[in-house]
């Protein structure tokens, strides 16, 4: 589903990416590990269309789309949970779920009851303001509105940060369960490497803007990668 070959990306005359390489697949697990600073939301940001490469190609579908808007991107299925949720705390959980409407044409302008059978307290919330909800509740509406827009790929940039526990494993089993059910590639940008090794399929470790390891996630186990990462378990 999404190709990203040789990138380079700059914020100035900084480099953030050199020359990096990933895929995503459908109905498996991309992960994307490395301390803070080493160009891991960089990446993200050059895939969803959000900051422009220097060099390289980034292909959705077999389809070139280094040169797209982010909002051209969103209507050709890439959806995006950033880190911090940057979710609208004055909008009700309803309305903030409504905003995933906009890539879509009128008759899929629904919330799809599968996201609230994957966090249940949505349904129980849809009146609440969005600032109103605990991190962990800001999270789920983060990426159940990104699943309202029926993605083709699902970017998720540390989805467990600051995140309770019990929060934690549910994010873990929905995202199980996106991966199973096949209709979607997911790229995961994470620092905890239990959440990580359960999840992905493949991983690409970064540092300095560089792809320093990269294979399955057989291949990636162990002390090698945890000494590469901010967080280990």
């Amino acid at each position: 589903m999404l190709k990203v070959e040789n990138v380079d990306l700059f914020y100035g005359a900084a480099p953030a990416l050199r020359s990096v390489s990933v895929e995503a697949q459908v109905g498996k697990v991309a992960c994307v590990l490395g301390r803070n600073g080493v160009g891991k939301t960089s990446l993200l940001r050059a895939i969803v269309g959000h900051q422009p490469i220097a060099g390289g190609v980034i292909t959705l579908g077999g389809t070139d789309i280094s040169k797209l808007a982010s909002y051209e991107r969103a209507r050709r299925g890439i959806a995006y949970v950033p880190q911090g949720r940057e979710i609208f705390p004055l909008l009700s959980v309803k309305e903030n779920l409504e905003t995933g409407f906009a890539p879509l044409s009128r008759s899929e302008r629904f919330v799809p009851e599968e996201i609230f059978e994957l966090f249940p307290v949505l349904a129980e919330m849809m009146g609440r303001r969005g600032g109103d909800l605990s991190g962990g509740q800001q999270q789920q509406l983060a990426i159940g509105r990104a699943l309202v827009t029926r993605p083709k790929l699902l970017v998720l940039d540390e989805p467990t940060e600051g995140i309770q526990p019990s929060v934690i494993k549910d994010i873990g089993r929905a995202i199980d369960y996106l991966r199973r059910k096949g209709d979607m590639a997911i790229l995961l940008v994470e620092q905890y490497f239990d959440f990580a090794r359960e999840l992905a399929d493949t991983f690409i470790v970064l540092e300095r803007g560089e792809v320093v390891m990269a294979g399955n996630a057989d291949d990636l186990k162990g002390d090698d990668v945890r000494s590469r990462i901010a967080i280990s378990a």
